[in-house]
């Protein structure tokens, strides 16, 4: 599961000038370099080569029965090779190679990866897919610049406050349980592991000490940043494991060693299914998430194929088979209605509110913080994430 990375950082992406605010809204202010965008479609060329997080594009290597890659080779004639990657920083280094036509980038790359020139603006109008995108998934701060989308989303999910019903009591409505430095859950917390939850900690002080003016967890001036480091160095003394791996993290919470904290449906569905006590929820602040875009590498050799792909993985059978075996919920509207033929109690979009934008909307998407401001601030220098890394350095010790 790709969720179990640590996001990593690209020195270009500090230098970005960018403006946006809220959790959605296409970003404006930024001048992205002169990459042509396709007009129009020729034949396919019979190849394309895919650079992906694990989970996303199955070929049938590592499980026979789970291959969605096939049946896009039978339909297209464009013979799929596929490469996973295991960080974002590791992705954005190969897509600069020039080998891959199309790459799965999460929130913490696309924007580098658009400063960079290293990935084209996608025609929406060539994908006859994409009109059934949810529109909460469109023109968003992390996948398009001024208006102009930079490809198809995949899927998206929420980092959940996570909890123990039988130890937590009474039960959690704030992040409060995990950032309080009197927190009766000392010892038992587990938070993730990586530079980005300096956000989860942002996103609590947004709503609990708005004298910080904090608008965009993503846009921490010098002293919001202290403030955010201020907690989370509090609460590294209360913590029993930092988590990457979700594997440690639902050993650690079957077997007692962590109660609570933060972490994904799909790790709390293992959790449930082993009989396991275990609940998960957004709590009255919002939290933090992700949301996934193909994107179509500026020197790809085999555009028309790429376009193929990002239309056939964002249609409905594509998406419904990624999304399902990876975990999240899927970006087309009609792929739930696919998932429904095969999940035997049709619970699946149920459970990751697949078409819940009003959920969605409570979530703030892991974008990478940039020197300008993000909120539209202008009169004060933002934090970057050279400087969150830095600052995750000393939280951990």
């Amino acid at each position: 599961m790709k969720r179990a990375t640590t996001l990593a950082i690209a020195a270009t992406v500090g230098a970005l000038v960018l403006t946006g605010c809220g959790n959605s809204g296409t970003v404006s202010g930024f001048k992205a370099p002169a990459v042509p965008m396709a007009t129009s479609l020729g034949h396919n060329e019979g190849a394309v080569s895919i650079l992906a997080w694990p989970g996303y594009a199955e070929d049938g290597t590592n499980d026979p029965k789970t291959d969605w890659v096939t049946p896009f080779e039978k339909a297209t004639g464009c013979q799929a090779t596929v490469k996973y990657f295991g960080t974002s920083d590791e992705a954005v280094n190969l897509i600069k190679t020039g080998d891959y036509d199309v790459v799965s980038a999460s929130g913490d790359a696309t924007l580098r990866l658009i400063a960079a020139g290293d990935v084209a603006p996608v025609n929406t109008s060539l994908l006859k897919n994409y009109g059934d995108i949810r529109s909460f998934l469109k023109n968003q701060p992390y996948n398009s610049v001024n208006g102009q989308m930079y490809g198809m989303p995949q899927g998206w999910g929420a980092n959940l406050l996570t909890y123990n019903p039988n130890v937590v009591k009474p039960a959690p409505t704030s992040w409060a349980s995990v950032f309080s430095p009197t927190s009766p859950y000392a010892g038992k917390i587990t938070p993730y592991d990586s530079p980005i939850y300096i956000a989860d900690a942002a996103l609590y002080l947004k709503n609990t000490q708005p004298s910080l003016g904090i608008k965009n967890p993503y846009a921490l001036d010098a002293t919001q940043l202290a403030a955010a480091v201020a907690i989370l160095k509090t609460q590294r003394h209360q913590v029993s494991e930092y988590w990457s791996d979700y594997l440690k993290q639902q050993q650690a919470f079957e077997n007692g060693d962590s109660v609570i904290g933060t972490s994904w449906q799909f790790i709390v569905n293992l959790i449930a299914a082993d009989k396991k006590p275990i609940k998960a929820f957004v709590p009255r602040e919002g939290s933090t998430g992700w949301s996934d875009t193909w994107m179509i590498a500026s020197k790809s050799k085999h555009p028309n194929c790429a376009y193929a792909w990002l239309d056939y993985i964002g249609g409905p059978a594509g998406n419904a088979a990624s999304a399902y075996y990876f975990g999240e919920a899927p970006a087309n509207a009609k792929a739930c209605d696919v998932i429904a033929t095969t999940d035997k109690d049709s619970s699946f979009c149920t459970t990751f509110h697949a078409g819940d934008e009003a959920y969605a909307k409570k979530l703030w998407y892991w974008t990478t913080p940039v020197s300008t401001c993000l909120d539209g601030r202008t009169n004060v220098k933002c934090t970057t994430y050279a400087d969150w890394t830095q600052a995750w350095t000393a939280i951990k010790g």
